[in-house]
């Protein structure tokens, strides 16, 4: 069992950075894929970006391509997302996911454990 818990959301202004984070529970960080993602009032939740265990690949939105970042710290149990650019649409709550097994993938139902998100606010 993995839990994960986000930080970093916020009220910014557009143009402005934030910079997310997912700390996890458990001693094989390298062994589970990282994803983010977001779901905006009244949609879907969407892909945003992910990143395989040993961070040698990773896949972005095309929305955010360009503009976001993700990383990991494996010995620190903790996976980054770093939004730049950021525009009123990019508003939405925020949630790291951790699948079972290294490989990255945009498929949201492969992912296995997920935190409780965090708002993300882009005033324009």
């Amino acid at each position: 069992q993995v839990q994960l818990v986000e930080s970093g959301g916020g009220l910014v202004q557009a143009g402005g950075s934030l910079r997310l984070s997912c700390a996890a529970s458990g001693r094989t960080f390298n062994n589970y894929a990282m994803g983010w993602f977001r779901q905006a009032p009244g949609k879907e939740r969407e892909f945003v970006a992910t990143i395989s265990g040993n961070s040698g690949t990773t896949y972005y939105a095309h929305s955010v391509k360009g503009r976001f970042t993700i990383s990991r710290d494996n010995a620190k149990n903790t996976a980054y997302l770093q939004m730049n650019s950021l525009k009123p649409e990019d508003t939405a709550v925020y949630y790291c996911a951790a699948r079972n097994g290294p490989f990255a993938t945009i498929t949201l139902s492969a992912y296995n454990y997920w935190g409780q998100g965090t708002q993300v606010t882009v005033s324009s």
